[in-house]
């Protein structure tokens, strides 16, 4: 019971995933992102090792819908799996088996996907892509609007009337660097995707702070001394 955006900025070069999900700690097993290589979300029944093996066979220069089909022959379960793929170039692919949890399903565009199993429907992940493209701004703050946009669409719902909240949450985004611009995780909440946008938009006000403290330290205030000239609510 898990929903997924995946995307790449064609401007930037940027790749980033959100995913919530009704497992805990989501961010440690299901995303994965090789720098100028592509973005893999496995899911539903995780089988944690596709990720790392999908970024590597993407690095040797295979398409992603080589990729999966090579995964499928590592993995004798892979009916149960629902695995999407980025590639920083090339064409978006998805697998999703014939034994995850209904409903299950996808929505592809160029540069992005949404996927989900164990949903109320098609509208979750529809509404999900909706609201990534109409949004503005940064990469990561699209992606928590479109996690935001699955949840408002219905979220998880694995039988009639049997709604799961989402406790877990994971928001990650890369750029050129090796250190990713955006990793932040909500491994156990009641209202996961809440609480990843309270984090979000918290460290958002941090993050001009951090980025000066990597570039220019003997400029730089002390942090809590930031925190109160720059953060509301803080004397």
């Amino acid at each position: 019971m898990t929903f997924t955006i995946i995307a790449r900025d064609p401007e930037t070069g940027e790749l980033g995933i959100g995913i919530a999900t009704y497992s805990l700690a989501v961010g440690a097993t299901c995303p994965h992102i090789g720098v100028g290589i592509g973005a893999v979300s496995t899911q539903a029944f995780t089988n944690a090792d596709l990720g790392p093996d999908a970024i590597d066979m993407l690095g040797e220069g295979r398409p992603a819908a080589e990729v999966l089909n090579l995964l499928k022959a590592l993995d004798v379960d892979f009916e149960y799996r629902q695995v999407g793929i980025i590639p920083a170039i090339g064409s978006v692919a998805i697998h999703t088996g014939s034994h995850a949890r209904d409903w299950a399903g996808h929505v592809i565009t160029e540069h992005a996907l949404t996927m989900g199993n164990g949903l109320a429907g098609q509208q979750v992940v529809e509404g999900m892509m909706d609201d990534f493209e109409a949004a503005g701004g940064s990469l990561a703050g699209r992606l928590l609007a479109g996690l935001e946009a699955g949840r408002n669409a219905g979220g998880q719902e694995p039988s009639p009337g049997n709604h799961l909240a989402e406790r877990s949450s994971v928001l990650l985004v890369y750029g050129e660097g090796l250190v990713a611009t955006t990793d932040l995780r909500v491994d156990v909440h009641e209202t996961a995707i809440d609480e990843l946008r309270r984090v979000y938009e918290l460290y958002s006000t941090y993050a001009p702070y951090y980025d000066q403290r990597h570039r220019s330290p003997s400029t730089l205030d002390a942090q809590e001394v930031w925190t109160k000239a720059n953060v509301a609510n803080e004397d």
